[in-house]
């Protein structure tokens, strides 16, 4: 019996429709479907909650949300090989690969088998305090690990080592240590290039530099990066894919690597990396345009 592990995220509008469509087009299927057990409540569909649901035995996890509900499912299983699939009741929904109104052409096509799991590199982050040696593990990220200001407060002075090289100290709103997964996510907006999921690197890029001389910068994958806190005030933090988060203090070290597990994405063959990236971020209308020898559509309507 195939079982499919659901995480509807209950603060979208269309999560209950959502979950009510996938119920009933698994309900003569043969399948089992699981709902953790605080949102199975929440909903009133406790029949279908399972304590602990990260730990029960699972073929493949839906995720009902957006981009952040698809991340926090992955990190949820950590080292568990199970793929996740994204519904995207969010915005932008660059992950998911599953669109409302081809739902449960999609959802048969997870029955059929008819689909592959593309490995997503995972980030590991650690936390080395001033004065310490051992460094402690603080979590996994898929998109990105971020120094930062906690609130309104100075900038930050940052030492950064790769592979035990001090490289520079400079002053910034903080560093972003990306994944090529998040490179359309916050590395995106402060001016960091889009990679390719598939290629092996990582990327750091500065959040509003003030040494002019720091740019993006793209490594290799198994660099290992060191990030020295210099600041004096105490309102600094370390978040991984902007959902977990940790206090720093000054003297403190963040250490990023590449994690010896990756997440299992979903995928359909119908959708490769270009065309997502190019419906997603610059066009809505994926129609050749036209070109200069093209007929005016408009013109052309009028000799109908």
């Amino acid at each position: 019996m195939l079982k499919i592990a659901v995480f509807p995220n209950v603060d979208k509008p269309a999560a209950r429709e959502t979950l009510d469509r996938i119920l009933a087009f698994f309900a003569d299927k043969g399948v089992q479907v699981m709902l953790p057990i605080d949102e199975s409540r929440f909903l009133d569909l406790e029949a279908y909650g399972v304590p602990d649901i990260e730990h029960a035995p699972a073929d493949i996890a839906l995720s009902l949300g957006g981009d952040g509900t698809l991340l926090g499912v992955c990190r949820r299983y950590g080292e568990m090989a199970v793929p996740v699939c994204g519904v995207n009741i969010g915005t932008l929904g660059f992950m998911a690969d599953i669109e409302v109104g081809e739902l449960e052409q999609k959802l048969q096509q997870l029955l059929d088998g008819d689909y592959y799991v593309e490995h997503r590199l995972l980030l590991s982050g650690f936390v080395r305090h001033q004065g310490r040696e051992d460094q402690r593990f603080l979590g996994h990220a898929i998109n990105d690990v971020v120094v930062t200001k906690g609130g309104v407060a100075r900038m930050l002075r940052l030492g950064l080592d790769i592979n035990g090289t001090h490289l520079i100290d400079f002053k910034a709103d903080g560093l972003i240590v990306s994944s090529p997964t998040g490179s359309t996510a916050y590395s995106l907006s402060a001016g960091g290039p889009i990679m390719n999921p598939n290629i092996r690197a990582l990327l750091l890029t500065p959040i509003c530099a003030h040494t002019l001389t720091f740019r993006p910068l793209l490594i290799d994958e198994e660099d290992v990066v060191h990030i020295r806190i210099s600041a004096m005030h105490q309102d600094i933090i370390v978040t991984f894919d902007g959902q977990e988060s940790f206090r720093l203090l000054p003297g403190d070290e963040v250490i990023v690597r590449k994690s010896n597990v990756q997440a299992g994405i979903v995928k359909f063959e119908d959708r490769d990396y270009y065309s997502v990236l190019r419906d997603k971020l610059w066009r809505t209308d994926t129609r050749p345009a036209a070109g200069p020898s093209a007929p005016d559509p408009v013109e052309e309507r009028g000799k109908l």
